[in-house]
């Protein structure tokens, strides 16, 4: 029973920091996906003129903390701190059994070993397992999952005592505070994905609020990361029935550019070299060619040019209609009976009995879903935490981000209601 799933099969980088070709898939990635329809509403925001719609008031966010620098992705942001903090070869980092193997890939590219620690059923991190766990410990990683924040004044106070440093995991929670306090100022170094919140093709940041982050200097993507980000942040607008005036405008030219990128395809036997990272793609891994490079301007523009108030006050309203709608149905239950003032969610985890036949009902109607942690690190299962595990299977998770219209809510609640009545009929 491998209380640790210490991962020593996983090698070292390379020297140069390239990771070496692995003989099998590396751990924690998902096999072949059937091949189900294309949500028939977005998954995440994407960009249209309501994007750009101001609301009053101030909401809190991981950038209102000292010094930040805007990243392509939060695994690059997570690698990053984690070399701010001297993690490297032979260290040990404390991660949550409760996880996305792109939390994990940083850690064992710089040759650290991840150490699995265990949650409890809400996601509050097991800070007793955590204490049985310390030996060799060098950085603890903890995750506001879903938009609701740890016991962070507790995590901070754990660490310090022991003296561990603490990275924040902020890829779920970009907007939102704890005691008084933005998240993301708890840690010596947190992390965000800001492309789960603001309609950008790509996007995180490593920011903290202990120390300088003027060691971390970074470059350009260069003309066709730019454009790129650019225009594939129109076109998910376009997808989705957005931006209809413009997308008439540029119809010539983005059909221009699909037909040279389909030229350069087949000249080049396969796909042409990468212009976009691939967590902007769909995958689970870790490039290091992207840990040096600067978010792009189109979507540190973004940053800038979205409200923030406009995005926490449509999450939380969003959020608490798929709440009420869903409370009390048979075969499920919110993961979290209540939403707290201060908490901007990311999505709206929902606990299911039946998960694998609501999932392929939904994904077959074309609902929006995600599954996070669905597929854990090898080695964790219910002897590392029976929690994780439990989680893993059973929360679905849904959107309620700003960008989503009324009627595609209403939409996908009644889909969601039908396969939950449809999966407990005889």
């Amino acid at each position: 029973m491998a209380q640790t799933a210490d991962l020593a099969q996983q090698r070292a980088p390379a020297p140069g920091g390239q990771p070496p070709a692995p003989s099998t898939p590396p751990a924690g990635h998902p096999p072949a996906l059937p091949n189900y329809p294309r949500a028939r509403i977005p998954t995440k925001p994407v960009l249209s003129r309501a994007s750009f719609r101001r609301a009053a008031g101030h909401t809190p966010s991981i950038l209102d903390t000292r010094e930040a620098r805007l990243v392509t992705s939060g695994r690059v942001a997570i690698a990053l701190a984690l070399r701010q903090m001297g993690v490297g070869p032979g260290d040990r980092v404390l991660v949550p059994s409760y996880h996305c193997a792109s939390m994990i890939e940083p850690v064992v590219w710089l040759g650290a070993t991840p150490v699995f620690y265990r949650i409890h059923a809400d996601t509050q991190v097991n800070l007793e397992d955590v204490a049985a766990k310390l030996a060799g410990a060098k950085v603890l990683l903890a995750t506001n999952y879903f938009g609701f924040p740890q016991n962070l004044t507790a995590l901070r106070a754990f660490c310090d005592q022991h003296g561990l440093m603490l990275l924040e995991d902020c890829a779920h929670c970009f907007l939102g505070e704890h005691n008084g306090q933005p998240v993301g100022s708890f840690g010596d170094y947190a992390i965000a994905s800001t492309m789960k919140f603001f309609p950008i093709y790509e996007g995180g940041c490593l920011v903290s609020a202990r120390h300088s982050l003027a060691p971390v200097r970074l470059e350009a993507g260069g003309f066709k990361f730019e454009a790129k980000m650019a225009v594939n942040a129109l076109e998910d607008g376009f997808e989705y029935q957005r931006l209809r005036t413009v997308q008439r405008l540029l119809a010539l030219p983005l059909g221009l550019k699909n037909f040279l990128l389909g030229q350069l395809k087949r000249r080049s036997h396969g796909a042409p070299a990468a212009m976009a990272p691939r967590s902007s793609e769909g995958g689970f891994g870790f490039d290091p060619a992207w840990l040096h490079k600067r978010g792009s301007l189109f979507s540190r523009m973004m940053l800038r040019l979205v409200s923030r108030s406009r995005m926490g006050a449509l999450r939380r309203r969003h959020y608490q209609r798929l709440q009420d709608a869903l409370a009390g149905l048979p075969g499920c239950r919110p993961l979290h009976a209540a939403l707290p003032e201060r908490v901007y969610p990311w999505v709206f985890p929902l606990y299911v009995d039946l998960p694998e036949t609501v999932f392929a009902s939904l994904k077959n109607d074309g609902v929006p879903i995600v599954r996070f942690a669905e597929y854990l690190w090898q080695g964790v299962d219910a002897t590392v935490c029976s929690a994780s595990v439990d989680l893993s299977r059973h929360v679905l998770q849904f959107p309620c981000h700003q960008e989503l219209q009324e009627q595609e809510l209403d939409w996908m609640i009644d889909k969601i209601k039908a396969a939950l009545l449809a999966a407990r009929a005889p």
